[in-house]
């Protein structure tokens, strides 16, 4: 099981804000586990701190803004990216200013900072959710679409298409986080001339220059409006008749513009608040889109709080039925686990068929046979059982005993033709042959029981 990770040290980066023009220190520190992204503005009284999650989000017009009780920060999203894409869970971000500062318009930077600093491993698991059929979110105005599919990694394909003749349709695929820092994160942002205007006059990109984007010009305008935004720019003059990419550095690649907006899906991803397992394809994506995607996602989270272990049937198993037999001394018609799929160093996960056969419908109930409640928490701590047992020499010479039982809901029957599949967690390591568990049954998707309990290890006499 895969544990949450934070920075090993703390690091600050300087720079002027794209759109106040502000010169702006953020300084990004570790934090606690199961903390996650929070942004702290030190610059204003009480060091008020926002949570790093799409419910936070308020503008997504140029970039994406979080704001909390009236206290807002923007262009965070390159930030978060990098983050998001080395696998940080908790971090601590403080900024003095409204908004992260530009830097090179890319994500580059802060991925080299990260790695400079490094990672360190925390003890809580880190939770990640897996999707498990198709989620898509559709503006048919814009014709923008997010659609994400089952995957067993996380993985991108951004689809644009711009009203450019230089840049008209392109397409960037990521197809392992592991290509981020190399393949994506050095995609710079970009700006059309013609939309240099409006945005001064909207007082924004007080901070814009041609090292910190990529400016395209393809719609000739008169010299002498092209020399004022250049005034206003504090940029050298240019031929008005010369079309393209205008900025001193070259393209990095054909498709940066492309990458850059898929640099910015996994930024906006990382508000989701948990990495996720799928495929996102993205068509004409956009700050907009990007947010309201995020926000469905947390919602199936929240509606999915714990999510069932994925199960195949074709996959041999871990312990079969003559090795549970070795380890529980349970008996028909007391054994109530078949058979374990997964098996870690603190969690298992176990599979019951119920049957209409089951000896205890025969009174429980025989119009409307169900199983007994007390039996479903049974089953869990048979899992839990050979999970503890698994680790011992002479694994026979032992049994498990309940000690308690807490915090017990059933939240379905269960009845024949059910399969049922048992999760089983250590909430802290086996100590003085005591352990203390939470267990989960999912029928499909849902949760049909959950309890936690410790159990005693006893040699048998």
């Amino acid at each position: 099981m895969n544990k949450q990770r934070t920075l090993k040290g703390s690091f600050s980066l300087f720079g002027k804000g794209l759109h106040t023009g502000l010169n702006l220190t953020v300084t990004f520190n570790p934090a606690p586990e199961n903390t996650g992204i929070k942004i702290q503005r030190i610059d204003i009284e009480g060091q008020p701190i926002i949570d790093a999650v799409a419910e936070r989000v308020t503008d997504t017009q140029r970039g994406t803004v979080l704001s909390q009780n009236g206290v807002k920060v923007s262009t965070v999203e390159h930030a978060l990216a990098a983050i998001y894409a080395l696998g940080i869970d908790n971090c601590l971000i403080q900024v003095n200013g409204p908004e992260f500062p530009i830097l090179d318009g890319s994500g580059a930077i802060f991925v080299d900072r990260i790695k400079q600093v490094g990672f360190e491993e925390q003890n809580a698991p880190k939770d990640c959710y897996i999707i498990r059929h198709k989620i898509e979110v559709r503006d048919e105005e814009s014709g923008s679409c997010i659609t994400i599919l089952p995957d067993d990694t996380f993985s991108i394909t951004v689809m644009c298409s711009f009203e450019s003749k230089f840049i008209n349709s392109q397409f960037a695929s990521l197809d392992h986080i592991d290509q981020f820092a190399e393949e994506v994160a050095p995609a710079r942002t970009f700006v059309f001339v013609r939309d240099i205007e409006p945005l001064l006059n909207a007082n924004l990109i007080k901070g814009g220059d041609m090292d910190n984007a990529i400016v395209i010009y393809e719609k000739q305008i008169p010299q002498e409006r092209l020399d004022q935004l250049a005034d206003l720019l504090k940029v050298p003059h240019m031929d008005a008749t010369k079309m393209g990419y205008i900025q001193p550095k070259p393209l990095k690649w054909e498709n940066e513009c492309t990458r850059h907006k898929l640099l910015d899906i996994v930024g906006d991803m990382a508000l989701i608040g948990k990495p996720i397992k799928g495929r996102i394809i993205a068509t004409r994506p956009g700050h907009t889109i990007n947010n309201k995607f995020a926000r469905l996602i947390r919602r199936e989270i929240r509606k999915h709080e714990i999510q069932a272990p994925i199960y195949d049937p074709n996959d041999q198993p871990v312990m079969d039925n003559n090795r549970i037999r070795e380890l529980l001394p349970h008996r028909y018609p007391m054994q109530l686990v078949d058979k374990v799929i997964e098996l870690g160093p603190n969690y298992i996960v176990g599979v019951k068929n119920v049957t209409s056969n089951e000896p205890f419908f025969q009174g429980h109930f025989p119009q409307e046979p169900v199983m007994p409640g007390v039996l479903m928490v049974e089953a869990m701590a048979q899992c839990g059982g050979l999970l503890v047992l698994n680790t011992l020499e002479e694994p026979e010479r032992w049994s498990t005993y309940f000690m308690k039982i807490d915090d017990v809901k059933f939240r379905q029957k269960i009845v024949p033709g059910d399969t049922l599949l048992f999760k089983v967690e250590l909430l802290h390591p086996v100590r003085h042959g005591v352990s203390s568990m939470r267990g989960y049954m999912f029928v499909g998707d849902h949760v049909v029981a959950e309890a936690s309990f410790t159990a005693q290890i006893v040699k048998n006499k």
